[in-house]
């Protein structure tokens, strides 16, 4: 069974190789992955985030990925009142079949948020976004198709390779828009679009001119009290890459705590479903500042079979620095 289950790790990183982006279930909680034009789109005045998922954990840590971003406000006193001009840097490490992929991306955004209203309710954003990318492949830890025999994996790939460590390197450009609105403050709605790979760089460990397929995603979402305590957060994704699509959506309510807004202390409970693959259970708390959320797949889809319908743990956190003066009109911003 175990053999069974190495194949099917060389066969999901071969395919992830030529496919997918590393992607996170609680997209809501890894904001420079999602969309460049994120970017200093934040109440406060720097944002700190970290995201961890370990995809299939019963298959041989199939897919992990780690990532962390700060992003903040420039010019502020340059600019427009209402308007922000937002900088950040973000970090991802995504590893694949037990570490026989590696994969480092450091990435520099900014992002120009125009208010559309003189109250600064209603904006208008574009983002840009340029990577650095360092692939490795350790040919040494892999094991191949075509080496299955009637004695287990023991015969020879046919493979070509230039050496047991392979790695390529590339510079990316991504880029988006989003629409963020509110009535009065209190609620948000938003819709975003992202393009990334817009330069379609190359990407192959044996040569040749294989092209990374650009990644197109839509997304929106909004919250909007529902109670004396209680707020609804919703959002949606869809991502279209080479012919792979993902379509994510789900809902959480939110429970104040207690009565101080500058202390705010909100327990969040929701789920997300991806479609065709798996439910995501979500719980979050919010304190000084800080949201720690945990999320886990449960996979309904055919692979239940090999992962005893475990999709993966994930925990994010998001740190946001509140401004120091007491009269700040609170501004209404994308959360979830």
């Amino acid at each position: 069974m175990k053999k069974i289950l190495a194949l099917m790790v060389v066969v999901m990183v071969q395919k992830y190789v030529l496919a997918q982006d590393p992607h996170f279930s609680q997209f809501f909680a890894s904001p420079l992955t999602l969309n460049p034009a994120y970017t200093g789109k934040f109440d406060g005045t720097f944002r700190v985030a970290g995201n961890y998922r370990n995809q299939w954990p019963t298959i041989n840590n199939a897919f992990t990925t780690a990532t962390a971003s700060v992003d903040f406000a420039i010019l502020q006193n340059r600019i427009p009142e209402f308007d922000t001009w937002g900088i950040g840097i973000m970090g991802l490490n995504d590893q694949s079949g037990n570490k026989i992929l590696n994969n480092n991306f450091i990435s520099l955004s900014t992002a120009y948020h125009k208010a559309l209203d003189e109250n600064g309710y209603h904006t208008l954003t574009v983002g840009f976004q340029g990577t650095y990318a360092n692939k490795r492949l350790d040919i040494s830890k892999a094991t191949f198709e075509d080496q299955l025999t009637s004695l287990g994996f023991t015969g020879v790939t046919s493979e070509v390779f230039y050496n047991n460590n392979l790695a390529i390197n590339y510079f990316d450009v991504n880029a988006g828009v989003l629409y963020s609105g509110s009535i009065n403050g209190e609620n948000n709605f938003y819709l975003g679009a992202s393009t990334y790979h817009i330069n379609r760089p190359k990407e192959s460990f044996k040569g040749g001119n294989y092209i990374l397929s650009p990644r197109l995603t839509i997304h929106g979402g909004g919250y909007i009290p529902v109670g004396r305590i209680t707020t609804l957060h919703a959002s949606f994704i869809h991502q279209r890459q080479a012919g792979a699509t993902e379509t994510v959506a789900g809902a959480a309510l939110s429970f104040r705590l207690n009565e101080d807004e500058d202390t705010e202390t909100n327990l969040y409970t929701g789920m997300w479903y991806r479609f065709g693959d798996a439910f995501i259970p979500y719980v979050g708390l919010e304190f000084a500042g800080l949201r720690l959320g945990y999320s886990y797949d449960i996979n309904n889809s055919s692979l239940n079979t090999a992962s005893n319908s475990r999709g993966g743990n994930e925990i994010s956190l998001i740190f946001i620095r509140k401004p120091s003066d007491p009269n700040r009109r609170k501004l209404g911003c994308p959360k979830f």
